[in-house]
């Protein structure tokens, strides 16, 4: 039987999520639509995550792996924080979540990650594949959508752009993909991270 050009990617959930680093802050975004194949199983699905207090996640992939991965990293967070006396920086987290992706390259969780935050350094981005690989940027894209949303992401990033207009700009490139990309749609979920914490946003599209 022939099989479709969609046909061996049935069964891989799709997403479009974003980070991108402001003067003040960073910015992480997904979509809410959670579908497999050709159905869409929720259309309230989360996919941004606070890891700590200045740090968070936005994944693409299997939301049960999200997760778990999630969890494990914001417990290691409170641990670093209870032993050393001071919040994870951003760079640490990523790196702890790298380990634990490549600790389980035999038997992966199936999720592409954007781990953002604030910290002495300042605000930084970090993009993780599922074996662990840890890319620093300061915009990145992933799951179904990326293609999309990132020719946004190219076109009008510039450096020094606040929150303020980095939100306006986060929010167009996941228009611009739900627009286009079947598995992507239904709002957007938003952390906004500054020095004074994470600010939750949710809009439904």
């Amino acid at each position: 039987m022939e099989k479709t050009q969609q046909g061996p990617y049935m069964f891989v959930p799709g997403a479009t999520t974003i980070g991108l680093v402001c003067s003040d802050g960073v910015i992480l975004a997904s979509e809410k639509r959670v579908s497999y194949g050709y159905m869409v199983m929720s259309r309230v699905g989360k996919k941004v995550f606070k890891l700590a207090d200045c740090i968070g996640a936005a994944c693409a992939g299997l939301v049960s792996d999200m997760q778990i991965l999630v969890r494990e990293v914001g417990a290691y967070t409170k641990l670093f924080r209870m032993d050393v006396g001071r919040p994870m920086p951003v760079r640490s987290a990523a790196k702890v979540m790298s380990n634990m992706l490549f600790g389980r390259r035999l038997f992966p969780l199936i999720t592409q990650t954007i781990v953002g935050g604030i910290d002495d350094e300042g605000p930084s981005l970090y993009v993780l594949d599922v074996l662990g690989s840890v890319l620093p940027d300061k915009y990145a894209s992933v799951g179904s959508g990326a293609a999309i949303a990132v020719g946004v992401l190219e076109q009008e990033y510039k450096d020094g752009l606040n929150t303020t207009k980095g939100r306006d700009l986060v929010i167009r490139a996941i228009k611009s993909a739900i627009s286009r990309d079947v598995m992507s749609g239904d709002g957007v979920d938003l952390l906004i991270i500054t020095k004074e914490g994470i600010q939750e946003e949710s809009i439904k599209f």
